[in-house]
């Protein structure tokens, strides 16, 4: 079996400012470059050329589009979470995510998105002592960066047993 994960890896030319907040509240920040899940952490023993022929067909007409970023938002579904809000592009990554999460990925539909809706975030932090949460949620008030970037590429990841991203194939979006 190999665990994957589905993502769209932005690229903002003020990305150290979300890299800064990753190394103080994100365990998986040293693992995994900032990312926005379209298709959450899934064992599978599916081929890499059946997983890229899914996506090729479920991404066929969503063109490159403007992904817009700012403010922390906070979650505790499933943890103690901060996440950089999407101001634009949030309505293209949840079509993407619906048209992923069919055919030979429908049977890996995380049972958490069954209670709640899917939202479109990036985690920047996620904080297991309470007092630090806490703490974290006051720091990151002014957080008020814009992030902004045109989204060309999705990718699919393998993460190894160290929790490290190995990027085993890229999606280029349609002009």
């Amino acid at each position: 079996m190999i665990k994957r994960c589905i993502m769209i890896f932005p690229d903002f030319k003020n990305r150290y400012l979300i890299d800064h907040l990753r190394e103080k509240y994100d365990p998986l920040a040293k693992n995994v470059r900032p990312h926005i899940t379209l298709v959450f952490p899934f064992d599978s023993n599916i081929e890499k050329h059946e997983l890229e022929e899914h996506l090729l067909n479920k991404l066929k007409g969503i063109k490159p589009f403007i992904l817009s970023l700012k403010g922390i938002v906070t979650s505790r579904e499933n943890g103690n979470y901060l996440f950089l809000n999407i101001v634009e592009g949030k309505d293209i990554i949840i079509d993407m995510h619906q048209k992923l999460y069919t055919d030979i990925l429908e049977g890996y539909h995380p049972d958490f998105l069954k209670k709640v809706d899917f939202f479109p975030h990036m985690t920047v932090g996620n904080v297991s002592d309470e007092e630090e949460y806490k703490e974290a949620i006051e720091e990151t008030k002014q957080f008020n960066h814009e992030f902004q970037t045109i989204v060309n590429t999705i990718s699919v990841e393998i993460i190894d047993e160290n929790e490290d991203s190995i990027i085993e194939l890229t999606i280029l979006l349609e002009e």
